[in-house]
């Protein structure tokens, strides 16, 4: 099957800039959902970010076909027993503010009083035209800070502290987080992938 294009299951335009420049070379053009004209309704019940990322990919690829892309990410705090994991964007309900939610889980943090350490973790999952599925996961290691600081970013960007930068993840650089972003590390694996499956499907 021909595959003419990858579809990306979101419509954050900031987060398809980055899919689109780490994807370019699969010579493939990349569409968010809006632009493939899919509006599934999508209820991401899944209890790990691998099942929430299927479920996307999944309710996407049923309306488009090809190659449909989609991730889920979120903090994992181990000394939170993994929280706020697959529930980090509706924490604390999701209109409330990062700034009252990043204070929440510092004091948190402070009051368990043991280690700090901390990640981002992404997944990214494929479902290919016959349906197969892929997945590939990744992680950006750090701990959670005493105070929140910078102001690049979004959500939990403030606290989380990379001690190999010596400063939160919203103090980076773009070009030092596509160094060590989740997101951008699980993509350039599954972007290997797909090229093996390209390649091989114009065999």
């Amino acid at each position: 099957m021909n595959c003419q294009r990858i579809v990306f299951a979101t419509g954050n335009e900031g987060k398809m800039r980055e899919i689109r420049e780490i994807l370019k070379d699969l010579k493939l053009p990349v569409q968010s959902m809006k632009e493939a004209g899919a509006d599934p309704e999508i209820v991401e019940n899944g209890a790990t970010f691998e099942e929430n990322a299927v479920i996307k990919a999944r309710a996407v690829w049923k309306e488009t076909g090809g190659i449909v892309l989609a991730d889920d990410s979120g903090l994992v705090v181990d000394c939170l027993g993994g929280e706020p994991g697959i529930y980090s964007a509706r924490y604390m309900g999701e209109d409330t503010s990062y700034e009252i939610k990043n204070q929440n889980i510092i004091d948190r943090v402070n009051q368990a009083g043991g280690s700090r350490s901390a990640r981002f973790q992404c997944v990214i999952a494929a479902v290919l035209p016959d349906g197969e599925v892929l997945t590939a996961e990744a992680a950006m290691e750090g701990e959670i800070a005493h105070k929140p600081a910078g102001r690049g970013g979004f959500g939990y960007d403030p606290i989380l502290y990379i001690p190999e930068f010596g400063a939160t993840s919203a103090e980076l650089s773009m070009e030092q987080k596509n160094q060590i972003s989740h997101r951008g590390k699980a993509l350039e694996a599954m972007k290997n992938r797909l090229k093996r499956y390209l390649e091989g499907e114009k065999k």
